[in-house]
């Protein structure tokens, strides 16, 4: 329960007003029921002509004798003036159309309170899609590199569908049923306090054993949940490597490893269901079984007249099963919440995860970049293995440096540093002699433009790819950005021009394409720091022509660092950095690296 009132703590408050229309409906729904049903009394009496008809009732005063007994005198009283005045059989009806009346009231407020309660339901499920995409993109990269794509996508959809279904769905009742028990239980002991202090004695058992199987079924939860993921997990590698299935004919393979996790998925959460199934019969069971035993001790109180008349008992019964129905379902969502509780655990994974990608309290404004980018004595691991060590190196302004060497050996790595997509652990990283870490971090990546291997395009149109973070664009600027990315005319023959949808990541282009339009996304924003991260290692040779044509366009007075692993597109590069296992072995230019006949000219000779 306290990580139950934690969840609301954190979710419910911009819901307060709700919160408070919830309650007061309830509040009033409870006292319109208590009352209705008081109307069985007198018609009890009526139909079955019971002492209190016969007796004559004077009108007593409040505060002469105890509420309860001045109320039942009272009620008694103003019943025989009618049945005096009107005759039985009308004071039947008039009683009869006031429960209609009653109950009417105390159904609008029912729906009163489960109406108010709709928006909070769904408002604290929106608010947790949107914080955990907001969490998501404010995550730095390193996060995603121990988690796994189609884990985090099952915490987006399934985990808070759980939470929903659960949590939210359980809200109704967990703002309805306290307030209806407190008001049942009320009247029950002003009605006969012998009678409940002997049924009450069975609620802490019931509580208990419900609690119990509660408790088991969140462990269950959570690992069917965890199980889910893998599911989804598997689907997302399947529609990512579908190429390579047909290609080596792994259907058959990769359905049987579906079915394997499938399965597992099913058998769990079979379990967490059956479980979950035991709820209503249990409490139905539970709930007989109590009346049972108070009818047969209320039976004793009446047939030995003791305190207790028939028509009384009879409304006492009825505000006790009244009572059996919002236990059952306090019970039933002591049974939906654990689930839910399962998945708000994996979903705090994800917002309560730390990042360590943080601005500085009053971090420096920067608008321009005006001289040097600098890495001073720069080193760099992920978790225990060092991936560059000792890095010194200066990128005057406008400049291209490119970065060579093997795979693995801290290339990308050490262009990550520079926008702070990862931090270093020891040296500095400097932008016109202040450190990256002091910079606005909006305003540093505002200054850089990327272009990377696999170009990044998003399920939407030319127009807007190309616009992409760069706001109030006019239709001349983005035109002129494609045609200095050499990718104006195959946009302009697509069926709607720049309106044309280019398909999820762009798979309606060649790799060519895409690339041009990548570019044509980095000319449009116009930043003057450029990193180019292999950005034609992956085209045919036309289509590397042209990139390159548009590459150079765009590196024009421009600061450049690049990535390469064909050497022939960095030749006349100013400077050119051999890396070799994260550290700096050589730097020069083409011909001086070539004239030191070491490991760069290795590696010219090998690709030629």
């Amino acid at each position: 329960m306290k990580e139950f009132l934690h969840i609301l703590g954190r979710f419910l408050p911009p819901y307060k007003k709700y919160l408070v229309l919830t309650v007061m409906f309830n509040i009033l729904s409870a006292v319109l029921n208590i009352f209705s049903f008081m109307a069985l009394v007198p018609i009890l009496q009526i139909l079955f002509q019971t002492k209190e008809t016969a007796e004559h009732f004077e009108y007593a005063e409040w505060g002469t004798g105890e509420a309860k007994d001045v109320f039942m005198n009272n009620m008694n009283y103003y019943v025989q003036e009618m049945i005096n005045n009107i005759g039985p059989t009308t004071t039947l009806l008039l009683i009869g159309l006031f429960l209609a009346l009653m109950t009417a009231l105390k159904t609008c407020s029912y729906f009163l309170s489960s109406a108010t309660i709709v928006p909070i339901r769904t408002g604290v499920v929106r608010d947790i899609r949107n914080q955990l995409y907001e969490k998501i993109n404010s995550l730095p990269l390193g996060f995603f590199n121990d988690e796994r794509k189609g884990d985090i996508m099952a915490r987006m959809t399934g985990d808070v569908q759980e939470i929903e279904m659960s949590i939210m769905s359980s809200l109704d009742m967990l703002f309805k049923n306290p307030i209806l028990i407190l008001a049942y239980l009320t009247t029950l002991i002003v009605t006969s306090w012998q009678l409940t202090l002997f049924a009450i004695v069975f609620v802490p058992i019931f509580g208990w054993f419900m609690g119990f199987v509660g408790r088991k079924l969140k462990q269950k939860s959570i690992k069917a949940q965890g199980l889910w993921s893998d599911t989804m997990s598997q689907v997302e590698e399947t529609l990512g490597g579908l190429r390579i299935i047909k290609a080596f004919n792994a259907e058959e393979k990769m359905n049987k490893r579906f079915d394997k996790v499938n399965s597992d998925y099913r058998n769990n959460i079979m379990r967490v269901n059956i479980r979950q199934s035991m709820a209503h019969p249990m409490s139905e069971f539970l709930g007989t079984l109590m009346i049972v035993i108070v009818l047969w001790f209320g039976g004793v109180l009446v047939l030995n007249d003791m305190a207790l008349s028939g028509p009384v008992f009879i409304y006492y019964m009825v505000i006790l099963y009244s009572l059996i129905n919002p236990l059952k379902e306090f019970s039933k969502a002591s049974y939906n919440i654990p689930k839910g509780l399962a998945s708000m655990e994996r979903v705090d994974k994800i917002l309560l995860a730390e990042n360590n990608i943080v601005e500085a309290e009053n971090p420096k404004y920067i608008s321009s970049f005006e001289r040097e980018i600098e890495f001073r004595n720069v080193s760099f691991r992920y978790g225990e293995k060092w991936v560059l060590r000792n890095i010194n190196l200066v990128i005057p302004k406008g400049k291209t440096v490119a970065l060579v060497g093997q795979s693995g050996g801290g290339k990308s790595t050490m262009v990550d540093l520079i926008p702070r997509y990862y931090d270093v652990q020891e040296g500095e990283v400097l932008i016109d002699g202040i450190n990256v870490k002091d910079l606005g971090i909006h305003d540093l990546r505002q200054l850089i433009g990327n272009v990377n291997q696999e170009a990044i395009l998003f399920n939407d149109t030319f127009a807007n790819n190309i616009t992409f973070g760069v706001d109030n664009a006019t239709t001349e600027e983005v035109v002129k950005a494609a045609k200095i990315a050499n990718a104006h005319e195959f946009i302009e023959s697509s069926e709607n021009g720049y309106e044309t949808n280019i398909g999820d990541r762009g798979g309606r282009l060649s790799g060519g394409q895409r690339q041009r339009l990548s570019i044509a996304r980095a000319i449009l924003k116009n930043p003057p720091i450029l990193i180019l991260d292999e950005a034609t290692s992956a085209l045919d040779t036309e289509s590397e022509r042209l990139v390159q044509e548009a590459l150079e366009k765009l590196m024009k007075t421009r600061t450049t660092i690049a990535i390469a692993h064909r050497l022939s597109t960095i030749k006349n590069s100013n400077e050119i950095c051999v890396l070799h296992e994260g550290r700096i072995v050589e730097r020069g230019t083409h011909d001086e690296l070539i004239a030191k006949d070491g490991y760069y000219k290795k590696l010219h000779e090998m690709q030629n």
